[in-house]
């Protein structure tokens, strides 16, 4: 056994920092312990927790290690070239994250808002495939997914899946939307049982059912619109 390991072995397990990011979540560490984890072990005589010590020492913080070269890494006792490229990568990452801007958001505003959304996607497909979008508070879509590729049903379709999505996201509304693969939008009866269900549901939890959209060939039909929701 190394005597770095030997050092770490001695370390509390609850003072390592994988161990105590896993337990309480990177916010709780320290910027020494983050650096830690991604220098990942030390050298003979000192341990990683020491080494990422000596570096933030070497930078006076982060500002100036955000801007630091690899040759200015590498020139620390301790920072290889392998180690230097991981912090370099992480620098990189979270500067590419603040500077990001998310691009626009689709807003529906109307039930051929919602059609238009998919219709491409889900008109030429062979099997039903139902579909949540997600709204937020501005009727922008925030996400959208397949929950259920198959013949409808009630006992399939569960309430569950389509409000677990929605409480992750931080949903304000849905709309649920499914293919009718012979391209008559007509909606059936269980279309209709499946949409109260959800509908009844969504008045639960707060999070409300906008509408439930049948997507045929090019055409649609709005069950809102019909007056079942």
């Amino acid at each position: 056994m190394s005597e770095t390991s030997v050092l770490i072995k001695h370390v509390p397990r609850e003072d390592r920092p994988r161990e105590r990011m896993i337990q309480l979540g990177a916010k709780h560490l320290s910027n020494q312990e983050l650096l830690a984890i991604l220098l990942g072990s030390g050298m003979k005589n000192e341990s990683v927790i020491s080494l990422s010590q000596r570096v933030l020492i070497h930078f006076e913080g982060l500002m100036l290690l955000r801007d630091a070269t690899i040759e200015e890494l590498t020139a620390i006792r301790g920072i290889g070239t392998a180690k230097a490229v991981v912090i370099l990568a992480a620098l990189e990452l979270a500067k590419r994250l603040h500077n990001h801007k998310p691009s626009e958001r689709y807003i529906i505003k109307s039930p051929e808002d919602g059609a238009d959304f998919v219709m491409e996607e889900m008109r030429d497909l062979h099997q039903e495939h139902f579909v949540c979008i997600f709204l937020n508070t501005k009727n922008q879509v925030i996400h959208r997914q397949t929950i259920f590729i198959g013949s409808l049903n009630a006992s399939i379709v569960h309430p569950r899946e389509v409000f677990k999505e929605a409480v992750k996201r931080s949903a304000a509304s849905i709309i649920c939307a499914h293919n009718h693969p012979s391209g008559d939008p007509t909606p059936s009866q269980e279309d209709i049982h499946v949409t109260r269900r959800l509908t009844e549901c969504g008045k639960m939890l707060g999070i409300e059912v906008l509408d439930h959209i049948v997507i045929g060939d090019r055409k649609f039909v709005s069950l809102k619109e019909k007056g079942y929701l």
